[in-house]
């Protein structure tokens, strides 16, 4: 999906989130176990669409369309999730400015969750801890260099992994348990 395309879809909306962001709050939203993500999703970023506003109607194609295929990569059982991010020919402080965004994203979606009766598990807190102390990152002093582009790497795989192990415990394993 083309990331400029998606900001202006994106921008109409209240949030005015950016196309990272937006994937976070959509996998954060399916991560805790949503009724309906999706639609919850599409609910926050864009407003409902009127009779003949073909914009609006894009925007929520194209999303629907985001959203079908990250349900799919976090089914799929081999931790396939595509973080979406700039790719690696981006400018390094724009995409570590994405990955905040990402995380971001994800922390808003969990604070609007309803958790009664369904409280995370200690791996999951701390997840959502390390999530917590990735929003106070420094972007503004971020040298272009290798170690940081290391550094930048290795951060978005934890995120990437830790998202899917959240996604396993609060959505996989309730469905597969003896109780459901």
């Amino acid at each position: 999906m083309d990331d400029d395309r998606l900001a202006r879809y994106l921008a109409a909306g209240a949030l005015c989130a950016t196309p990272s962001e937006a994937h976070g709050i959509l996998c954060g939203l399916m991560c805790g176990g949503d009724a309906d993500p999706e639609s919850t999703w599409l609910q926050q970023l864009l407003p409902a669409s009127e009779a003949g506003d073909l914009q609006v109607d894009e925007g929520r194609e194209a999303l629907s369309e985001l959203a079908r295929l990250t349900r799919e990569e976090l089914e799929a059982s081999e931790f396939g999730l595509t973080l979406f991010l700039p790719d690696d020919t981006r400018p390094l402080a724009e995409r570590a400015t994405a990955l905040y965004d990402w995380v971001r994203g994800f922390l808003y979606a969990w604070g609007t969750l309803d958790l009664a009766g369904a409280q995370p598990s200690a791996e999951t807190n701390e997840i959502l801890r390390d999530f917590t102390d990735l929003t106070r990152m420094d972007l503004d002093r971020l040298d272009d260099d290798e170690q940081n582009e290391e550094a930048l790497t290795e951060v978005s795989e934890f995120i990437r992994v830790a998202a899917m192990m959240i996604y396993q415990e609060r959505v996989v394993a309730r469905v597969h348990s003896p109780e459901s």
